[in-house]
């Protein structure tokens, strides 16, 4: 961004600061000629309008932590819930009952499956758009999420096929960012993550999915979507993102707030229509780790997000867009690690109904410990548009932990006695071996329970081993890797309908991944 070349014009920005602003620290900004938009009241930040000739200025204050701009950022179940063993907990009388989850998306149309069991009232129980709309869900991605969280299956009855969400007895809470294109903005998105926080006593609020992101530009320590996601797990809130659809340009390719240390990402499976989870291959739209500039390891594991069944918004532009996709007259077919993430959080829904007490970080160490870790190899796919083929390492910066199974994470009782921030990795070009670099209040590596082993399987690399599948330089070696502007800097990867609704995002003939 070049201030200088337009010095009279103004940019949005959001402002952090070292500590919570104080009236002084707002009164600067305002006498410097900036306008404060809202001040956030789980993040010491705040959004504001400055003057390009400014923002330097802004910059040098005493309390003045980081100034960002504004920046774009875009959206990203029949055989699902059976891949994940979601049917055991429903046996056992887990449906979500009581739980909040905060969908943070396009919005929430008032679909049947999402009405209350008792069939009087909406299971939406909170509506809010930090957006311009004009229905509930202009754009039809939010809906679908929701619905593989939490609907009911009314709509399909009688079918071959069930669709029914993961915890289809949950609340659901409706923050809509994402505009009828599915664009929004920094801004958005941290003032729905700081609503939720807000309203998470009102409405029991455990879990946030978001499944949208961006390009990674700083630090997760300095990103304000990642200290905005920060800010809600401190405040007892499991937030669940979705790792991005980049996977076939390479690795450390997730997007941001997906590289947030703390949170739950999640990565695509393909179910190939098969019950079993033993035929499963991973996406090879997802993406993947180490995350571009802090190189955390992500995601934390994977789930279903392939060619996923469910709830349709009518009249939405992804229902226009892509009429194939349409399945009857309640129902949508699309795909990417959008559709992977809410997996998750009706899992995570599941599990604090099973236990309300758990904490954050005990629930993202289980899921991650008792992810199914039996893969091949190398997959391959190709892409039935454009003839490409991608292969697929099903490495640690891949499938991450391994693969969703609720069943064994409700029977582990494992407790995290500090935090399961996700460790980042480190490469020894000298003797190529490549190392879990985890700070000593972390879980990982400090005791059996919560070995690199026992979380990320037997293949983890560990330091002194050979690191002949984690160390290679096809991993670490090249600069297409690394940031180059084919990955990262150009307009036609980022920002972009491009980015998130192509067909290889959504699940058209030339996406869904056979």
């Amino acid at each position: 961004m070049s201030l200088l070349a337009n010095p009279l014009g103004t940019t949005n920005v959001v402002i952090q600061f070292n500590t919570a602003p104080s009236l002084l620290d707002l009164l600067q900004i305002t006498t410097l000629g900036g306008k404060i938009t809202n001040q956030y009241s789980s993040l010491p930040a705040v959004s504001a309008t400055l003057p390009n000739a400014v923002v330097l200025l802004v910059s040098d204050l005493l309390n003045i932590a980081f100034i960002t701009p504004d920046r774009v950022v875009g959206a990203s179940l029949d055989y699902s819930a059976a891949a994940v063993n979601a049917s055991v907990a429903q046996q056992y009388g887990l449906d979500g009952t009581g739980i909040g989850v905060a969908i943070i998306d396009s919005g929430i149309y008032e679909h049947p499956d999402l009405a209350k069991s008792n069939g009087w009232g909406s299971r939406v129980v909170y509506h809010q758009s930090f957006v311009p709309k004009s229905n509930l869900d202009d754009f039809g991605h939010g809906t679908h999420v929701a619905g593989i969280v939490a609907g009911s299956g009314k709509s399909s009855s009688g079918s071959a096929h069930l669709l029914r969400g993961i915890a289809p007895n949950a609340n659901l809470v409706d923050l809509r960012v994402l505009d009828s294109k599915g664009g929004s903005s920094d801004i958005a998105v941290i003032a729905a993550i700081d609503r939720a926080i807000q309203l998470k006593n009102a409405y029991n609020i455990r879990v946030i999915n978001l499944s949208l992101g961006r390009p990674i530009f700083e630090s997760s320590r300095f990103d304000p979507l990642c200290q905005a996601v920060t800010a809600a797990w401190n405040h007892g809130i499991v937030v669940v993102v979705a790792a991005g659809n980049l996977g076939r340009n390479g690795y450390a390719t997730v997007l941001s707030p997906g590289n947030t240390p703390a949170a739950i990402t999640v990565g695509a499976m393909k179910t190939l229509a098969t019950y079993s989870r033993t035929d499963d291959l991973v996406a090879s739209y997802s993406s993947k780790g180490p995350t571009y500039i802090d190189l955390t390891v992500k995601p934390d594991v994977v789930a279903p997000g392939n060619l996923v069944v469910s709830l349709l918004a009518p009249g939405s532009t992804l229902a226009a867009e892509f009429p194939a996709n349409v399945v009857g007259t309640s129902y949508m077919r699309l795909s990417g690690t959008s559709m992977a993430t809410p997996v998750v959080s009706g899992a995570v829904a599941d599990l604090i109904q099973h236990n309300p007490s758990v904490t954050p970080d005990t629930i993202k160490a289980r899921l991650m410990k008792t992810a199914f870790k039996s893969f091949p190899a190398t997959s391959t796919a190709c892409d039935p548009t454009t003839g490409a083929c991608y292969t697929s390492e099903y490495d640690i910066y891949t499938i991450g932990a391994g693969y969703l199974d609720i069943q064994a994470a409700l029977a582990n009782n494992d407790v995290a006695t500090a935090s399961a921030r996700s460790p980042h990795a480190w490469y020894d070009s000298t003797h190529n071996q490549a190392y879990l670099v985890s700070d000593a209040t972390t879980l990982w590596g400090n005791s059996t329970t919560w070995s690199n082993a026992a979380t990320w399987g037997t293949n983890v690399f560990q330091p002194g081993s050979t690191a002949a599948t984690w160390g290679t330089s096809f991993v670490w070696g090249s600069s297409f890797v690394w940031g180059t502007a084919a990955t990262w800097g150009t307009a036609a990867t980022w920002g972009t309908a491009a980015t998130w609704g192509t067909a290889a995002t959504w699940g058209t003939s030339g996406n869904g991944e056979k």
